[in-house]
């Protein structure tokens, strides 16, 4: 199923969403202009590999110029490739400007980046030693759909269901849309107990744990930082706050 847009509309400019949007595309056009050895390298600094996460927690120091707690933020800024980030960046467009709406700028970006931290810990806490490095902003935006299920489950959400070789599109209430996506993840990430798995994109490999986590932790941290106060949407930034 293709998400095409949501009929909820929003009363508000959302500019922490469309700041994310961009700034997850110069990250990747700055990737472009890597060479394999610089982008495996970048990737390497700045994305979250697990066992030298791990290694951290025990006191081992970063063979990186940066600390690895600092990559559970950074990884959510790179991806692996065009359907990767057009992939998330879509997701993030239909969804994230509600939830931002719902908790006010400020809110919402600490929202963010908090739910894909905590995703991204929920995949180490899964696969602590593996050397493959875990990045995308999925784990961070499954918590935006967390939220977003809780406020808006009976909003619509137009998308693409394939009916034989037809793409049709039709009207879904976020609550299903987003059910099923969360209880496909979580199915692919106990499968994935099972099975060897590699995190992040880079051969191919699914976070399905820290998309699970995302989810949950959204649908924790929404209501905890205010996703059903009563809030004048056209507020400043900073009185979102208070």
């Amino acid at each position: 199923m293709v998400p095409l847009r949501d009929e909820n509309p929003v009363k508000i400019t959302p500019y922490i969403t469309y700041g994310l949007i961009i700034a997850n595309v110069l990250v990747f056009l700055y990737e472009l202009t890597l060479t394999p050895e610089q982008l495996e390298q970048f990737l390497r600094v700045w994305a979250v590999v697990p066992r030298e996460l791990t290694a951290s927690w025990s006191g081992v120091g970063s063979p990186h110029p940066v600390p690895e707690w600092l990559t559970l933020f950074s990884s959510q800024f790179l991806h692996g490739g065009f359907l990767h980030l057009g992939g998330n960046m879509l997701f993030l467009w239909i969804f994230g400007n509600n939830v931002e709406e719902s908790l006010g700028r400020l809110r919402f970006l600490i929202f963010y980046l908090a739910c894909g931290a905590l995703a991204a810990l929920t995949q180490w806490f899964f696969s602590a030693y593996s050397p493959i490095p875990s990045l995308g902003a999925s784990g961070a935006i499954a918590g935006v759909m967390g939220a977003y299920i809780l406020k808006y489950p009976n909003a619509k959400v137009v998308t693409l269901i394939p009916l034989g070789i037809i793409l049709t599109p039709i009207r879904v209430p976020a609550v299903f849309f987003l059910g099923f996506w969360f209880i496909q993840q979580a199915l692919y990430g106990l499968i994935s107990l099972n099975a060897p798995m590699n995190i992040g994109m880079q051969s191919g490999g699914i976070a399905y744990w820290a998309h699970a986590g995302g989810f949950v932790f959204g649908a924790i941290l929404g209501p905890l930082l205010g996703l059903f106060a009563d809030r004048n949407p056209a507020q400043d930034t900073y009185n979102s706050l208070q």
